[in-house]
């Protein structure tokens, strides 16, 4: 008999959290549509000459059909109007978005040789995912809410050409994946590369902490403390993810990161994907911190916003039970990404700080 209650009492949650649609509203009159994402992924298989592609190992992994999932779109979609879809799709959600205006679109380059005859050319055959900078440049100039964000890995042959082309077709930032991308951003002979991207004023978002979205991935290459080298040579950087997962040489990444934060005037942090069950309590400990938290940019990580990897369920000693019923029925991605982050106490300061203004 207990267990037919229980099985009831889940079945009424169940339905009073899905029949309903709370607005962002409700928890923040005043915050209004100013928010700029600036972490979001795509991805695609080549459909409609997009360039795009995943490694058969990610095609076959079993996060392949969650992501898919995740972004609304299936392998069939894809194939019959194109990979550019799920870009229509997001640019449609966003502006849906109570909160959120604008995100920035992430490219994705590839696993490059770094030694051997081989070096500065793409491995295919280790490239989990590549989005390249031409379609996410063409794609963006078609919404207006989205921007551009490039990828380039420092060791191809012409990284310095790509990377003034880049800032030409308008890119907001470089993003990489070092542990994925085979890129070691302390490797003095990047110098030139973070140079001239000091010079153009172009940030480096750049993953920060053990990376676990990926079938493989190269731990030791995403120590905050490699990033000392672009930071010294006048690089903006942005930490993704504030070092919340994994450790460096036997210390917590959060931690390693912390100390580099107060002495390094150039180095920011984004707080994307910090509401997600491994990174539990991480947010509410930045927080407290003022200078971190005076250096926090708004970010999702989209599309790793999806139940069980996020739930307003996690933070419960951090947040109410009203506030955990209300971010729940939020249907919106983006706004229930902002209320979550709001009922953790981020204030709305950090919520519509971007790379944008780093760059003006």
């Amino acid at each position: 008999m207990k267990k037919i209650i229980l099985l009831v009492l889940v079945l009424i949650f169940t339905f009073f959290m899905f029949s309903r649609d709370y607005k962002l509203e409700a928890l923040d009159p005043g915050l209004g549509k100013t928010i700029i994402d600036t972490h979001v992924h795509v991805a695609g298989l080549g459909y409609g000459d997009s360039g795009c592609f995943v490694s058969s190992e990610m095609h076959d992994n079993f996060r392949f059909p969650v992501y898919l999932w995740a972004m609304n779109v299936s392998e069939e979609e894809l194939q019959e109007k194109g990979d550019k879809v799920l870009i229509r799709k997001l640019s449609k959600n966003i502006e849906q978005s109570e909160s959120v205006s604008k995100a920035v679109i992430l490219a994705m380059d590839g696993y490059i040789e770094t030694i051997g005859e081989k070096a500065g050319l793409l491995n295919k055959d280790k490239t989990q995912i590549y989005v390249p900078n031409e379609y996410i440049a063409k794609e963006v100039l078609n919404y207006d809410n989205l921007l551009f964000g490039a990828s380039i890995h420092p060791a191809r042959k012409d990284a310095l050409q790509r990377l003034r082309k880049a800032k030409q077709q308008g890119a907001i930032l470089v993003k990489w994946i070092p542990s994925v991308m085979n890129i070691d951003p302390a490797d003095e002979k990047y110098s030139e590369f973070y140079k001239l991207m000091a010079e153009l004023k172009i940030p480096l978002l750049t993953h920060t902490g053990m990376e676990k979205s990926f079938s493989t991935a190269i731990d030791e290459l995403a120590d905050p403390k490699r990033l000392i080298l672009p930071l010294e040579l006048g690089v903006t950087v942005i930490a993704a993810h504030i070092a919340t997962t994994g450790e460096s040489d036997g210390q917590d990444n959060f931690e390693r990161i912390k100390p580099m934060l107060h002495n390094h005037p150039n180095l920011y942090v984004d707080i994307s994907s910090l509401t997600q069950l491994n990174k539990v309590n991480y947010l509410t400990k930045a927080l407290s911190d003022g200078v971190i938290q005076s250096k926090m940019i708004f970010g999702t990580d989209w599309p790793l916003q999806f139940f069980p990897l996020m739930s307003p369920w996690y933070h419960i000693n951090h947040i109410s039970l009203r506030d955990a019923f209300h971010v729940g029925g939020i249907r919106n991605q983006w706004d229930r990404d902002v209320a979550l982050k709001k009922a953790l106490s981020v204030p709305n300061n950090v919520l519509e700080r971007s790379v944008v203004d780093l760059v003006q």
